[in-house]
């Protein structure tokens, strides 16, 4: 079933279309990369899935009752952000507050979910540690979990292992990869790391400006994006 559908969608800023001619679609559990070269509209997708940008032309519909606030979205982090001065708990307790129509009152229900997603990443010891004192991997599982907190759908990341380790790394696409499988999570993944990208996904999406392929995964090392841009890369 259809989550996310795009129709010849082109977005951009001023009057100027940054990318154009958008037709894709996210089914339930699909595991979707999207790559691309700085500039190719990574970005600028992102921000429209977010309903933080309207489509200049074409149509973006959400479907099965996705709602856009309901996506759980992993940005990538920034040095301010790395040094929060908040529990563990905290800050994945943050991840509720979209879903609530008054703030400053988490429920019950608002915690049992913040535990519930901090066991499923495996965080749970860490639930009074200060946020900013933790490694980059266990603070990427933070946000994550805040992340899942607001969604039991989909999950939109970009580029989630910048900054990571190789192991840290290796352990995030691992978690990304049991949510998908093991929990019915569907991913959209913007990524730099075509080796990952090739190795976890079902399909990519590839940009530049247009739309150079999309499609299941299995297909695109053989499309004329795939061959150029993977290079001799394989998901084996």
């Amino acid at each position: 079933m259809a989550l996310i559908e795009a129709k010849n969608v082109c977005l951009g800023y001023d009057g100027k279309d940054v990318v154009t001619g958008l037709d894709f679609e996210v089914q339930k559990g699909d595991y979707l990369c999207v790559v691309g070269e700085n500039g190719s509209g990574k970005s600028t997708l992102i921000k429209a899935l977010l309903g933080l940008k309207k489509c200049s032309s074409g149509h973006l519909h959400f479907l099965d009752g996705l709602k856009q606030d309901q996506i759980g979205y992993l940005p990538q982090q920034t040095v301010s952000q790395k040094d929060f001065p908040a529990s563990v708990f905290e800050v994945v307790l943050t991840g509720t507050l979209g879903k609530k129509k008054l703030f400053g009152f988490y429920t019950k229900d608002d915690k049992r979910a913040a535990l519930d997603n901090m066991a499923i990443l495996g965080i749970t010891e860490l639930k009074n540690e200060c946020y900013r004192t933790l490694s980059g991997g266990q603070q990427q599982r933070v946000l994550l979990a805040r992340a899942l907190c607001a969604t039991r759908e989909l999950l939109l990341l970009d580029e989630p292992s910048t900054g990571l380790d190789p192991v840290a790394t290796e352990e995030m696409y691992e978690l990304l990869y049991h949510l998908n499988r093991n929990h019915g999570i569907t991913i959209i993944m913007v990524s730099h790391d075509i080796r990952a990208s090739l190795r976890y996904s079902t399909h990519m999406l590839h940009l530049r400006g247009s739309q150079l392929f999309f499609g299941k995964t299995k297909d695109y090392l053989s499309s004329e994006a795939g061959r150029i841009f993977a290079g001799g890369e394989s998901n084996a």
